[in-house]
């Protein structure tokens, strides 16, 4: 059957009705499920979906029920815990998981905003004690080109000029930040969408993150190693977590995107200049000069 017949017998509409009364009744089942202990918060556009995949192939690794990223921490805090928990198995499923595998299984999500929204960290490092947390990160430069893409190609940018959106950002960005500390219930779509530059200048999400969570409890993956030697990095990610290598996994590249606007020479070699400070600093946070530095 067709992904196009699929859709055309299972309309939108009928999707939201059922997962609407999926994610009710997994908050009144809430107390019945487990919390994740693991958290892939970033960076964007940076292969968080890849490694995904890859971790949810694990047999003691537990996904979430309904969708890879729950956006509880950063966007729907307001919704409440039981909202939260609610997205995640059962206990009774993963102790099935235990005796199956004699391995303590992990719940784990990903939401890429979590690095970057000021509260996030605070939030998850008091609701969710002792959880570890993995961030990808990539060339600086190459990511916001990448993120600029991704965001005309979802309707989400109206400034389809890669250049001219990255001189808007220092306005559309001005001050909020702040306004986002002060007013929990606020949300900024610009400062979710549209923070091409910022998002790459990791160490500044990475140090607070870490005095959140504490820095044993934060691994940083190169996403180019991840790439071209998805083994040797993901090895790490298990050791990370405490669990053995037990089957085999399929490694794949997920949402990569074209790039419809160009990127100058003049404009590639401004940005490489400005990530300069910033990339020295992540080599500590890596134990090596990041890939794209070599």
């Amino acid at each position: 059957m067709t992904q196009r017949t699929l859709r055309e017998r299972f309309p939108s509409q009928l999707k939201a009705v059922v997962g609407h009364s999926s994610r009710t009744f997994g908050r009144l089942t809430a107390s019945s499920r487990i919390l994740p202990g693991l958290l892939i918060c970033g960076g964007q556009r940076c292969g968080t979906t890849s490694l995904y995949r890859a971790l949810a192939q694990h047999p003691a690794i537990l996904k979430p029920v309904f969708h890879k990223g729950v956006h509880y921490f950063d966007t729907g805090y307001d919704k409440g815990m039981a909202w939260y928990r609610g997205h995640f198995p059962t206990q009774a499923a993963a102790r099935r998981i235990a005796d199956h595998t004699g391995l303590a299984p992990i719940g784990f999500e990903s939401s890429p905003y979590y690095l970057y929204h000021p509260l996030a960290a605070a939030r998850f490092a008091r609701d969710l004690p002792g959880v570890k947390v993995i961030v990808l990160v990539r060339d600086p430069v190459e990511r916001a080109w990448s993120h600029h893409a991704h965001e005309v190609a979802r309707g989400f940018e109206p400034i389809a000029d890669f250049e001219e959106a990255i001189a808007a950002e220092e306005t559309r960005l001005d001050g909020v930040e702040e306004r986002l500390r002060a007013d929990p219930s606020l949300y900024s779509f610009d400062h979710q969408h549209h923070a091409y530059t910022a998002r790459g200048r990791y160490t500044d999400y990475l140090e607070p993150l870490a005095e959140q969570v504490g820095r044993d409890r934060v691994l940083v993956i190169d996403s180019g190693e991840f790439f071209s030697r998805p083994e040797d990095a993901f090895e790490r990610v298990l050791r990370f977590l405490g669990l053995p290598w037990v089957t085999e996994f399929a490694f794949a590249r997920h949402n990569a995107r074209g790039r419809p606007s160009p990127m100058s020479a003049a404009l590639r070699e401004q940005l490489t200049a400005h990530y300069g400070p910033y990339d020295e600093r992540l080599a500590d946070w890596l134990g090596s000069v990041p890939s794209w530095r070599r």
